[in-house]
This record gives C-alpha cells, sequence and structure tokens, in this order.
C-alpha cells in the first residue's frame, strides 16, 4: 500500500471515530474497507492509464528496449493486422526489426499521441482493461489506431498483457479524402508473426468495430459486433493447436467481471 493511501485511509478512520464516537466498531471497519478498495481502485486506474501513454512517449523516440519493459514475460502484441507476437522478447524484435534499432535519428517523425481512455479493473484488482484512440504522425503517412488493451498486476507492478492496435485510418501525407490505404496486410514486412491475425478487417473508407472491453455504461448490455474470428489459420480446423491459436492474444467483449464503485 502507498504511503498517500495509507495516510487517507488513517485519516478518514479518524474522522469517522471523532464524528460518531457511538459508532459500531464493525461498520466503520466496513466502510474503512469499502473506502481503501475504492483507493485502490483509482490508483489502478491511474497506473493503467499512465503505463499506456509511456508506451507512447516511447514510440515517439524509437525507445525500443524501455517500451518492451513495459510488457509482461508472456505478453502478446498485434499492430495493424499484421499478426500476433507471443512473448516480450518477441516485442521487441518486432519493434528493431519493423521500424529501425532504438534510437531516434534527425530528419525521422514518428510521433504517437494517444486520447480517449477507458480505463477498467477486474473485481480481484489483478487484471485491467484499457481502450484508447491514438493518433500517428510519422515522415510518410499517418494513421489512427484504436488501443483494446489488457494488463496485468505481477509483485505489485502493471504490466501490458495484450496490446492490440487495430487500424481505423492509414493514409499517406496527401490526406484520406483521396489516398486512405489499407494497413492490415500480414506480410507487408517483417519478421513473421507467431500467430495470424486474430481478426481479418478493412480500413477507411470501410469501417471494422473493434469490440468493447466494458458494458454499455448506462444499459449495462454487452455490445458484440457481428465479426468474424477465423482470419488466417495458424493449425488446419479442429486441431488442438488451432483451437489453442484462437485463445491466444484476443480481444474481451465486455461481459468480463469488472470492479464497481460502492454505491454509497
Amino acid at each position: 500500500m502507498r504511503p498517500a493511501s495509507f495516510l487517507l485511509r488513517a485519516g478518514i478512520g479518524l474522522a469517522a471515530c471523532l464524528a460518531a464516537p457511538g459508532a459500531m466498531a464493525q461498520s466503520a471497519s466496513e466502510q474503512l474497507d469499502a473506502l481503501g478498495e475504492r483507493i485502490d481502485r483509482l490508483e489502478g486506474m491511474n497506473d493503467i492509464e499512465r503505463l499506456q501513454h509511456a508506451y507512447g512517449y516511447f514510440v515517439d523516440k524509437a525507445q525500443w528496449t524501455p517500451l518492451s519493459e513495459l510488457f509482461a514475460e508472456d505478453a502478446t502484441l498485434e499492430i495493424g493486422g499484421k499478426g500476433i507476437f507471443v512473448g516480450r522478447d518477441r516485442v521487441l524484435e518486432y519493434m528493431q526489426q519493423s521500424f529501425r534499432a532504438d534510437g531516434i535519428v534527425p530528419g525521422v517523425l514518428i510521433n504517437h499521441m494517444q486520447f480517449q481512455p477507458i480505463v477498467d479493473i477486474s473485481e480481484d484488482g489483478t487484471r485491467g482493461w484499457a481502450r484508447s484512440r491514438a493518433y500517428v504522425m510519422a515522415n510518410e503517412s499517418w494513421g489512427l489506431p484504436l488501443y483494446e488493451n489488457e494488463f496485468v498486476k505481477e509483485d505489485g507492478v502493471w504490466k501490458i498483457a495484450r496490446l492490440t492496435g487495430p487500424f481505423t485510418m492509414y493514409t499517406n501525407w496527401e490526406g484520406w479524402g483521396e489516398f486512405a490505404l489499407n494497413n492490415t496486410w500480414p506480410d507487408k514486412f517483417g519478421p513473421a508473426p507467431d500467430l495470424p491475425p486474430s481478426v481479418v478487417y478493412l480500413t477507411y473508407p470501410a469501417y471494422y468495430i473493434i469490440p468493447y472491453h466494458y458494458p454499455h455504461p448506462v444499459t449495462g448490455a454487452v455490445f458484440r459486433p457481428d465479426m468474424g474470428e477465423v482470419g488466417a489459420y495458424h493449425r488446419p480446423p479442429g486441431t488442438p493447436e488451432q483451437e489453442a491459436a484462437l485463445q491466444t492474444g484476443r480481444t474481451v467483449h465486455g461481459d468480463q467481471p469488472i470492479s464497481q464503485p460502492p454505491e454509497d
């Protein structure tokens, strides 16, 4: 527990005792526990948002080694329909081979700005999810990926467990009005992925609705877009290897348990 959280809990507990000296100890303890859970949840959401933003800043200056250290050892990465890379070492290999060696050079622009984060934490506080939009500016192109990422808390530290970044639009500097490009073909550059893409989709002017990790915030309904997850086969259909591949690096749909703050 962080010192600030401990002090806040202690202060709340002392204030409760002074305000209502006759209150039952059990009731005060329950209220304190509920407040502690809320603080832990808010701290986790903040940590996840900072982690996602740190990823973008490392992309900006091609700092691939520290970027890879944001990932859990068994994490997965899938960007732009190329396929799924499994493991922290493969994340680093993908970045270094697909773009360039670590370190930015004069005349290169790869700004990776991120917006509109929606973050949630699992009920047990060990998993998290974030949906956010990015605006990418590069020397010869710009694009709009939309992240639906998953995070895991290991030894008290949040790490990226799954990074999924389908593009909604990709174009050269002439602009998307006339020169929108498809950025989803798997063989556009090396290295080869460990698994095929989790889903085959088209970018603007077509569209693909990335599954929401959360239910509707008002109605509670789970939105399930019409999507085909067959894509390319890793192994023949019906084999154990293919069934296992269909469970790796997949987005969630909002029906998993998500922690909710106390109502009162």
